[in-house]
């Protein structure tokens, strides 16, 4: 076996004990023990050096898993298969094939750790397993690392402080993108960097996230410093805790930590790849009729807390019904300002619209200051049942929860609580100023989106964001979007009636996103003061767009540059594009490859018209030029 100088200074001479190739064999696993019993491993694609010689293991109270190991077992390489449907992906029907290898060291005290490695042609997966727990362990400290090449570049958004922001309520991970930054790079805020972490090593591209994440770990994150290429995982903040709950993993059975996802390829692979959901657990439910993706309309994003009315409320439940939307969601303080025997009747009224209503709540425990409400009825399991059950007696579709306190392991397993009491009574859930979902969406259906990011909201609060929201919609279909669903609350038409910012994108920017960004329930940002306003063959697109995807296809972009990508839904394509630069942009676009006959491409208009609209035939225009003018954006159908 071959030998691997690892390190600098003083190198460790590790021997090579095992190797794994993905099954089109473009990616290679070499795995290394350090005559100090170190285990680290490399990852080659096409016989590159992508991931570094990198540290594997764990620190447990008590129990060193990070030197002093000898391998004991190396199974031989098992072929995995899975077939998954999802309502709530890029993809409907997923099939994701991998090689696996199990490899089982023994520490000093014969204490056995396996390190469980999956190989599929577009990444490389990992994680811990201790069949041995059968009493309360704790891991301290997780030595995973990925180690780059110094000229990698990088895009990541840096983790913010726990207990800063408004109303104490950080983390949410909204935080804007640093962009094409040098590895190495430290975090501003000090917290290290969320997940998926984007990465640029020659020219191959590299994506870092997790997955399986339970209520027996805590969410991570990448950590640095200055004066490494080095990132690490590192554990969440001591004070993002549910309520006298601790932070660090903690386990009293046979254990299996959350997969360390590496995807790898170029920005096609990164865009069409489906690893965050690939790695999660399949569903545990199977009563899954209930959830029903779709798109809904919000009166909050336009007319704010003042208007969380009955009558504002009917007028947005008759909007949705005009356009063809399933849902309608009733923001904060409805409880006093509306209360329960209206919410019935607003209830009773959507129905017959055929439109069903989604409630706020604040998630309550004393991890922030917001005084939002209602809160504190979902803190116990008992409170959950009660209010769940009225909600479903109510004839309520979903809930969206607001504000939650961080990443450490109790708190995630109030969100995974809160996940399996919906199921019970049928409610789709939301998470608002939450964690990034790590593919939960898979294994809980019923988690239609998230917000982990920068959204909308944040437009209509601060000019700076709104200058740079064109920039900052560029990069999501490369990060934050790539895997788990984005509550962006995206599509604003015609401006926002709440805001006294002014908008950069354009309409056809807006539009864009409707397509390109992927949330099960999309709340759209569009009042329906301006919606009026919008030409009647836009709108009649808006009321027959799908409400989820069958297929994606990687077209062209650049992380913060530009997007363009194709959306299936039956037999019909949906090209999205978006110019997040402050130049024009063309495209060109090969009509012939998607095999349809008809064309219909909205793009931004000219003088005072919102939208253009042009009529192609495939078969005369096989190939079609669209210019993208700066923070623009066009959307085209093919059938």
């Amino acid at each position: 076996m071959s030998g691997w100088g690892i390190g600098t200074g003083n190198q460790l001479q590790a021997q090579q004990v095992a190797q794994l190739q993905s099954p089109d064999k473009t990616i290679a696993l070499h795995v290394y023990l350090s005559s100090s019993g170190e285990i680290q491993y490399r990852i080659q694609k096409s016989g590159a050096n992508v991931i570094q010689p990198s540290a594997l293991g764990v620190m447990m109270k008590g129990h060193d898993f990070t030197r002093g190991l000898k391998l004991v077992m190396a199974s031989k390489p098992v072929y995995i298969t899975d077939r998954y449907e999802t309502k709530n992906a890029k993809k409907s029907h997923i099939l994701y094939r991998a090689n696996q290898l199990v490899l089982s060291f023994a520490n000093e005290e014969e204490k056995k750790m396996e390190v469980i490695f999956r190989l599929s042609n577009d990444g490389v997966a990992f994680r811990y397993s201790f069949p041995w727990v059968n009493s309360k362990e704790t891991i301290i400290k997780e030595h995973s690392s990925f180690a780059f090449d110094k000229t990698t570049r990088a895009w990541l958004q840096p983790m913010s402080e726990a207990k800063t922001g408004w109303q104490h309520c950080h983390p949410s991970y909204e935080e804007h993108y640093l962009q094409d930054i040098a590895v190495g790079t430290v975090s501003p805020l000090k917290s290290g960097w969320v997940y998926p972490a984007l990465f640029k090593t020659n020219n191959t591209w590299v994506l870092i996230t997790e997955a399986a994440l339970d209520g027996t770990y805590c969410g991570t994150r990448l950590i640095n410093d200055s004066a490494s290429s080095v990132y690490s995982i590192g554990f969440a903040d001591p004070r993002e805790v549910f309520t006298g709950g601790g932070y660090l993993p903690e386990n009293n059975k046979p254990w299996q930590t959350p997969w360390r996802i590496i995807t790898i390829g170029s920005l096609k692979t990164i865009a069409e790849s489906t690893l965050g959901t690939d790695l999660a657990p399949a569903a545990l439910f199977r009563d899954t009729a209930f959830v029903k993706p779709g798109k809904a309309s919000w009166s909050w994003i336009n007319s704010k807390d003042d208007h969380i009315t009955f009558d504002e409320q009917i007028k947005y439940i008759d909007y949705a019904h005009d356009m063809h939307w399933q849902y309608c969601l009733i923001d904060a303080d409805w409880d006093t300002k509306i209360g329960y025997d209206k919410v019935a009747e607003l209830s009773a009224y959507a129905k017959q619209k055929n439109v069903g209503l989604l409630l706020w709540y604040n998630s309550a425990g004393d991890w922030n200051t917001v005084a939002y409400h209602p809160k504190d009825l979902l803190l116990t399991k008992e409170g959950r049942e009660k209010e769940f059950s009225r909600l479903q007696a109510l004839g309520i579709k979903g809930v969206k929860i607001d504000f939650f306190g961080g990443d450490g392991r109790s708190m995630i397993q109030y969100y995974l609580d809160i996940l399996n009491a919906a199921a019970k009574y049928k409610l789709l859930v939301n998470f608002h100023g939450a964690t990034l979902p790590r593919g939960w969406q898979k294994t809980y259906p019923h988690l239609m989106t998230a917000e982990a990011i920068y959204g909308m909201e944040m437009v209509t609060f601060d000019q700076a964001a709104a200058d740079q929201q064109a920039n900052h919609c560029a990069m999501l279909p490369f990060t934050r979007n790539a895997f788990d669903p984005m509550d962006f609350t995206p599509m604003n038409l015609t401006g926002l009636t709440s805001s006294t910012c002014t908008r950069r994108t354009t309409p056809g920017f807006e539009l864009a996103l409707s397509v390109l960004f992927l949330s099960g329930i999309q709340h759209y940002a569009q009042a329906p003061e301006g919606m009026v306003r919008v030409p009647g063959d836009v709108q009649e697109f808006l009321r027959h767009l799908p409400d989820n995807w069958d297929d994606v296809q990687f077209v062209e972009g650049y992380p913060g540059k530009y997007a363009v990508i194709a959306r299936r839904s039956g037999k019909r394509w949906y090209i999205a594009g978006i110019n997040g630069d402050k130049s024009e942009k063309k495209v060109l676009l090969d009509l012939a490859s998607f095999q349809k006959k008809n064309v219909t491409l909205f793009t931004d208009g000219n003088n005072n018209e919102l939208f253009s609209k042009s009529v192609l035939t495939a078969a005369k225009q096989k190939k079609y030029e669209v210019a993208l003018p700066a923070n623009g954006g066009f959307v085209m159908v093919l059938e």
